[in-house]
């Protein structure tokens, strides 16, 4: 099948902020936005000149090259969204910069190394449970505290609250552990709190969710490559369903130049859910379908089979 890089320019003249954009969704996201045309901030804490404790070599410089060379303008802001100031500037930038802010996306998270797999509230390191809280959840609303006077100024805009699971599986599903749990849930939460308080004022809030994605930190956990990532498959099966961080950045980008965006107002999205309303593919031209599969393929203990569902 054909990739379906947009081949026109959606977004010109828009202008984004991508919340968290130095790897994985964010900069899927941040791409994406960038192939349709938009200019894009982006923020996160690791740059050419200082890691953040994640010690990756993933920086927002790249990511704001990887925005312009797909036909956007890219703008790294080294950022650290729990810290007020830093944030009000960022916004104030823009301002000076654009006079507008049309696109916001929460996708802040730098939990990875914090949380520990199945374990108890009660044998959890509550220090880490608690900074995984903040890192998730505050910076988020910081962001939003500072970012929104600016995307109301001009009608239509539009924010995305990027988490781990729709409200629906979330609602019935333990995810990982209480504090794993409590983050990603809260996010959902406040998509839709955001969509009571941005619709009436013109602007979409809403949650989206990517499938398992292929991030940096992913393909690296299975030692494998975004070139031969299927080699992955035989550790574990179920991989097959995977899907790059671009298809999430496609999933907004589509959202992002649809006029009647409006009517997913406080809703939560994934981004294989979306794929078969606006038609996107990934980038091999296939289309999964995620979180369909985790409920009735792998949930199900059945034997990992992608067929219909990419």
């Amino acid at each position: 099948m054909p990739d379906t890089t947009p081949t026109t320019n959606p977004l010109h003249g828009k202008v984004a902020l991508v919340a968290g954009a130095t790897r994985g969704a964010g900069r899927g996201i941040a791409v994406e936005l960038g192939a349709a045309g938009a200019t894009v901030y982006v923020t996160g804490r690791t740059t050419r000149a200082r890691r953040s404790e994640y010690d990756r070599p993933e920086t927002i410089e790249d990511t704001a090259d990887l925005v312009t060379a797909a036909g956007g303008h890219g703008i790294a802001v080294p950022t650290d969204h729990l810290e007020h100031d830093q944030v009000r500037a960022l916004v104030e930038r823009i301002d000076r910069e654009q006079g507008r802010l049309d696109v916001l996306v929460n996708d802040i998270w730098g939990g990875e190394n914090l949380f520990e797999w199945d374990a108890p509230v009660w044998e959890h390191d509550l220090d880490n449970g608690l900074r995984l809280h903040r890192l998730a959840v505050e910076t988020h609303a910081v962001t939003s505290h500072f970012a929104l006077p600016l995307l109301l100024r001009h009608p239509g805009g539009l924010v995305v609250e990027v988490t781990d699971g729709t409200a629906e599986y979330n609602s019935e599903n333990y995810r990982v552990s209480f504090f794993y749990d409590l983050a990603k849930n809260s996010v959902l939460r406040m998509a839709f709190a955001l969509g009571q308080e941005l619709g009436p004022r013109g602007a979409t809030a809403l949650a989206l969710t990517p499938g398992w994605m292929r991030s940096e930190i992913m393909l690296g956990h299975y030692g494998v490559t975004e070139e031969n990532w299927r080699d992955a498959v035989r550790t574990q099966p179920h991989f097959a369903i995977s899907e790059t961080p671009r298809y999430t950045g496609r999933a907004v980008a589509a959202l992002a130049a649809d006029p009647d965006v409006a009517r997913f107002n406080g809703t939560s999205q994934s981004s294989g859910g979306l794929a078969k309303i606006y038609g996107y593919t990934d980038l091999d031209g296939s289309r999964p379908d995620s979180w369909r599969y985790l409920v009735e393929v792998q949930d199900a203990g059945k034997p990992a089979d992608v067929t219909g569902y990419r």
